[in-house]
């Protein structure tokens, strides 16, 4: 159709597939003339209703499980962001103008994210074919000897019981894995507590974990209080998944924090830690950065094991990046060798954000790429307080309803 442009609601209203749109509360903003023929409906009846209000569970049958296999399906794509596919449901629709009435009906439903333009989903489109009269021709099938089957049929009913064996393995599955996920954010939120955090209304902290049902990773950020004024905040990021990594997070965010209480050295905490991260499984490998505020002198001590570079923010929109005291991650080394330490002054109104690699890798991009977004990303919102930082900077980078990797984030205005 060169020279012409396409009419997208023609096209979507004339697809022979049934379609809802759905807005994220699950209320019904679109559908097309296929879904209002399956369903016998009108676009008065639908559009502006909650889904699980126009299409309710049947009451009559006790087993009745369409709205709660739905309703599954519809929060994990908000939650991933990806296309869910059901198994074959079983989900009985009122009868128009017969209130109680439900009539039987079978679905292969597919629910799929529609992202704006934050990277959070802000439609789903609900597509569902309608198989009744195959289930209920099989359902005849069945009914005959098997020696009356024919092989075709046999193997379809076969592949459709197994289907349905699936999609009950599939939801205990799921159920699984999101309570170890519940665990290990629970556990990391715990372990993320920060005592002197309290004290630094100049600071600002953010935690997203990952997405997935099994992405919860060992990202961590800390802020510890020191003499004379001085005080210290870090990121670090442990290699791994789930409850493992919540775990060694906590371990070496607690050796972090009591070295530096000890020692008042960036470096020097790092070495000890580096060398705990050999006695702890699963630590090796593990990225960090530990910066240390000296208020008085105005300068920023700061020493990286492995870790993206943290910035410093100028009031008028110049970054620095803090990457002249960066070393391999923690263990990575097989004998001990002293790490590396730099300062760097600053004025009063700078910013200092420290982060974990969630907030700028992408796949297939090379971290450059990441970095300059997020450098041009505080030049736009370097005015802001940090808690308003945080949160534009998150949106900004398409991060604020989680990503795929976890994120930690630490803005100090200076």
């Amino acid at each position: 159709m060169q020279g012409s442009q396409m009419d997208y609601a023609a096209l979507f209203s004339a697809t022979p597939s049934p379609y809802l749109v759905l807005a994220p509360d699950l209320v019904i903003v679109e559908v097309n003339q296929a879904y209002l023929d399956a369903t016998r409906r009108t676009r008065d009846d639908l559009i502006g209703q909650h889904i699980f209000e126009a299409f309710p569970d049947n009451p009559a049958d006790p087993e009745a499980d369409g709205v709660r296999n739905l309703n599954a399906s519809l929060h994990r794509v908000l939650v991933s962001r990806e296309p869910d596919t059901m198994a074959l449901q079983k989900y009985d629709i009122p009868i128009a103008g017969r209130p109680g009435a439900f009539e039987e009906r079978w679905w292969s439903p597919v629910n799929t994210p529609i992202r704006g333009p934050d990277g959070s989903v802000a439609w789903i489109i609900h597509r569902v074919e309608d198989v009744t009269e195959y289930v209920h021709a099989h359902a005849h099938s069945a009914r005959r000897t098997s020696r009356q089957l024919t092989e075709r049929e046999a193997l379809e009913a076969e592949l459709y019981a197994r289907a349905r064996e699936l999609q009950v393995l599939n939801e205990e599955l799921r159920q699984a894995h999101n309570r170890e996920r519940q665990v290990a954010v629970t556990l990391q939120e715990a372990m993320l507590q920060s005592p002197d955090l309290a004290r630094h209304e100049n600071v600002a902290v953010r935690y997203l974990p990952a997405t997935g049902s099994l992405n919860v990773c060992g990202d961590w950020y800390d802020v510890v209080d020191l003499s004379d004024g001085r005080f210290s905040v870090a990121v670090g990021d442990v290699v791994g998944h789930g409850l493992e990594a919540a775990a060694v997070m906590g371990m070496l965010r607690s050796a972090l924090g009591a070295a530096i209480r000890a020692l008042e050295r960036p470096a020097q905490a790092m070495e000890v830690v580096g060398l705990y991260a050999r006695s702890v499984e699963g630590a090796l490998n593990t990225t960090a950065v530990k910066a240390m505020v000296d208020t008085y002198s105005r300068l920023i001590i700061y020493s990286n094991a492995g870790h993206p570079p943290p910035v410093l923010v100028h009031p008028d929109g110049d970054c620095v990046l803090l990457d002249q005291a960066t070393d391999p991650p923690l263990g990575a080394r097989p004998q001990h060798v002293p790490r590396p330490q730099a300062g760097q002054t600053y004025t009063p109104g700078d910013l200092l954000v420290l982060y974990t690699d969630g907030l700028i890798e992408r796949r297939d991009e090379h971290i450059e790429v990441g970095l300059n977004r997020l450098t041009e990303a505080l030049r736009r919102y370097c005015s802001l307080s940090p808690e308003r930082m945080a949160d534009a900077l998150l949106a900004e980078l398409g991060v604020a309803g989680g990503a795929r990797d976890d994120i930690a984030l630490v803005i100090v205005r200076l």
